[in-house]
Order: structure tokens, then sequence, then C-alpha cells
């Protein structure tokens, strides 16, 4: 009886240690995830002068990545890639946004584990054949009236988004803040990995959702 005990009882121990210890570094090792990417809180300064007329590029400050939910060993977590490395444009006329494209490049993405990482850019979106993900607004985008500086207008965009050699037609709500003598965009994108050619993301004891966000925080400047 004892020895049956025993047995019973180390697996469980075991079992605790393991989610004890798996608790400990995803909250502690690693600490929080990072908050979406999203605008500024809105303000009430002024508007500067001027017209936001005419072509606008993505300038420092930009970001983009992925957001994907994943388990490990029965604990909750949110899996976050992040890169600076965006490039792009926009061009405004009235009160449209006539064109607009972004490019991000994914062998620069990285979170906060080396493992995941190495998943990401090879077996995941294997970054070699595929090197970039892309936005290109297909149709004018209207932005209704010029808000003040600091607060904030949602705007519909409709346009092909490319991942891994697949491009398909998205139409999302993404926020718009005109900010000093710039202009700062942010909004995500779902997407179900399947329908993009992606493997499914879960490898070894992570297992994700068979879907993610692609975040984006443009800063616009002349």
């Amino acid at each position: 009886m004892k020895r049956l005990k025993l047995v019973v009882a180390v697996p469980v121990a075991l079992a605790a240690l393991v989610t004890a210890g798996t608790w400990g570094y995803i909250h502690f090792v690693h600490g929080d995830s990072p908050k979406p990417l999203t605008l500024d809180s809105p303000t009430t300064a002024p508007a500067p002068s001027g017209s936001v007329d005419g072509a606008w590029k993505v300038s420092s400050g930009s970001q983009a990545g992925y957001r994907v939910k994943e388990v490990l060993f029965g604990q909750s977590a949110e899996a976050v890639g992040r890169t600076s490395q965006v490039t792009g444009d926009i061009a405004i006329s009235g009160t449209s946004v006539t064109s607009g494209s972004f490019t991000v490049d994914m062998a620069s993405v990285a979170s906060n584990e080396g493992r995941r990482d190495n998943q990401f850019r090879g077996r995941i979106m294997n970054v070699s054949a595929f090197p970039a993900a892309t936005f290109k607004l297909t149709e004018p985008s209207e932005r209704g009236s010029l808000p003040a500086s600091g607060l904030q207008v949602t705007v519909r965009a409709t346009g092909d988004l490319t991942v891994r050699g697949t491009t398909k037609r998205v139409t999302v709500q993404v926020q718009a803040q005109r900010s000093g003598n710039g202009v700062r965009v942010a909004g995500s994108i779902p997407v179900v990995f399947a329908e993009w050619g992606i493997p499914n993301p879960s490898f070894g004891p992570a297992q994700t959702e068979d879907h993610g966000q692609v975040e984006f925080l443009l800063v616009l400047g002349r």
C-alpha cells in the first residue's frame, strides 16, 4: 500500500512542480507580455496649423508584429513578437487616404524567447523564402473631418495583406491620430494561420490557437 501511494504521489508532485515552475517562468522570468500596440491617450491640445494633404512616410517609432495566445504546461500566456523594421508611405487628399502601404521585415521580428524566434523564422514563416509581409490599400479610405491634435478617429481600411507569400483582401478598423506635426495610425488584423498557409505554430510543450493578430503602430512624417 505504501508503495502504491508512492507511485501515485510522485507523478502528482512532479506535475505540481512543473506547473509551479512554468507559472514562475512565465510570470517572473519572462514577465507579462507587451501590451497591444495602440495610440497615445487622447488629449485636447490645439490642432497644429497646416494641411495634412500630400505624402507621408513611415518613420522612426513605428512597430509591427504578432500576438498569439498559447498554453504552456497548462498555463495561459501570449506570445508576442515585434520589430521596428517597418517601411511604407500613405497619400492623403482632402478627407481620403488615397493610397498607402507598409512592409515589415519578418527576419527582424523577435520575442522574449529565442526558441520561439527560431521556429518563427524557420518552420513557421520561412523568412529566407518570404522575407517581408506587406499591407497595401486597395481602395480609398475616408477619414472624415480632421480631428484636433491628440484626438483619435476610427477609419475603415480595405487592402491586400501578404503573409508568407499568400495575399488576401482584408477590411479592418484602424485608429488615426494627429500628433504634433505627424500622424499616428494603429490597428490589428486577425489572421487564421491555415488561410495564409502558415504551419501551426505549436511546438514542444507550447500549444497555440489556430489564429492570431498582426499588430502595427505607424508613425508618419513628411
